[in-house]
C-alpha cells in the first residue's frame, strides 16, 4: 500500500499506534514547512509555535486551552521528534503485546496532559521559575512516551530489552535509571521538559497499579472520544430485516431475528473483526490470510 493508503487504512482499521505516529510526523512537517514561508517572507518570529506549545503561564493557559494536547505531538527539531518517535515505536510495540490500542492512545495522552500538568504545577510553585514561567512553553511527546515506557515497566519489570553497546538491561532498571536520570537532570538544562517526563512516569506507574486491580482508568477517555464521534457523526437508527424461512412442512412462517440472536450475532462479528485488527497492529496487513483480509474488506463497506 502507499503511504496515503496506509494513512487512511490506519483511521479506519483504528490502528492508533500508527495514527499517533502519523499526527506527530504531519504536524512537524507542517512546522517546517511554515518555517521555509517565515523564512521567504524575511520573518524569523517563533510565535505560532504559542498556537501549540504548552505555557507556563496559566493565564496564557486560559488563551489557549487545547495546548494540553497539541503540546504532545508537536516537536521543532529533527532530532526531538527521531529520539520520541524511535522510542515511542519500541516501546510502543512492548506496550500492544499486554494491552490494547484503545489503551495505547488513553495511556499516551492522559500521560502527556498529566506531564503538562507537573509541568505548569512546578514552574507556578517554585520560585526558581519566577522570572521564566511568563514565557517559558513545552513542546514534544516526551512525557507521552514516558508514560508508555513505566507502563510496560510496570506490568513486565522482568522482561529483557537489548541496548546497542550496553547489552540486555531488565525494564525495571532501565525505567529507574530514566526517571532518577530526570531528577538528576533538573537543575541543568531543560528543567521543564524533565519535570514533564516525571508527570507522565506517574501517570504510566498510576495506570499500571490500577490495571493490576481490574480498574483501566483510561476507559472513561474512550468513551468520551466515542461520543464526540458520534455528536459530530451520528449513525443512521439501525432497521433489522426480517426474512421469510420456508419450511419444508406444507406450512410457512415468518421468522424473525430477536434483538437478544441480533445483539449476540453482532458481537460475534465485531470481537473476529477486533482480532483481525490486534493482529494487523502486532505483525502488519501482510499477516493476514486471505479470508481475514475479505472479512475486513466487507467490514469497511
Amino acid at each position: 500500500m502507499s503511504f496515503l493508503d496506509e494513512l487512511k487504512y490506519s483511521f479506519k482499521a483504528k490502528n492508533n499506534f500508527n495514527i499517533l505516529i502519523y499526527i506527530n510526523l504531519i504536524v512537524f512537517l507542517f512546522i517546517q514547512l511554515f518555517k521555509v514561508f517565515l523564512f521567504l517572507n524575511a520573518k524569523t518570529s517563533q510565535e505560532f509555535l504559542y498556537y501549540l506549545a504548552v505555557p507556563a503561564n496559566i493565564n496564557n493557559l486560559k488563551t489557549y486551552p487545547w495546548t494540553i494536547i497539541t503540546y504532545m505531538f508537536t516537536h521543532e527539531s529533527f532530532l526531538h521528534i527521531l529520539f520520541n518517535l524511535l522510542a515511542f515505536y519500541w516501546f510502543g510495540k512492548l506496550f500492544l503485546q499486554y494491552l490494547s490500542q484503545k489503551q495505547l492512545l488513553g495511556v499516551y495522552i492522559l500521560g502527556g496532559i498529566l506531564g503538562a500538568v507537573f509541568y505548569i504545577l512546578a514552574f507556578n510553585i517554585f520560585p526558581v521559575f519566577n522570572e521564566i514561567k511568563e514565557i517559558s512553553i513545552a513542546i514534544g511527546a516526551s512525557a507521552s512516551v514516558m508514560a508508555i515506557v513505566f507502563t510496560v515497566a510496570m506490568l513486565a519489570p522482568n522482561q529483557e530489552i537489548r541496548l546497542a553497546f550496553l547489552g540486555n538491561f531488565k525494564l525495571k532498571y532501565l525505567a529507574l535509571f530514566v526517571v532518577i536520570l530526570d531528577i538528576l537532570s533538573i537543575p541543568t538544562d531543560n528543567a521543564g521538559g524533565h519535570i514533564a517526563h516525571l508527570g507522565g512516569a506517574f501517570f504510566g506507574v498510576m495506570f499500571a497499579l490500577f490495571y493490576r486491580k481490574g480498574v483501566d482508568i483510561t476507559s472513561f477517555l474512550t468513551k468520551f472520544l466515542y461520543w464526540i464521534k458520534n455528536l459530530f457523526s451520528p449513525q443512521k437508527n439501525m432497521r433489522i430485516k426480517y426474512k421469510k424461512s420456508k419450511s419444508k412442512t406444507k406450512s410457512t412462517s415468518t421468522k424473525r431475528e430477536s434483538d437478544w440472536d441480533y445483539n449476540a450475532r453482532k458481537k460475534a462479528e465485531q470481537e473476529e473483526i477486533d482480532k483481525i485488527l490486534d493482529k494487523i497492529a502486532k505483525s502488519g496487513y501482510e499477516a493476514l490470510t486471505a479470508s481475514e483480509k475479505e472479512k475486513l474488506f466487507k467490514q469497511s463497506k
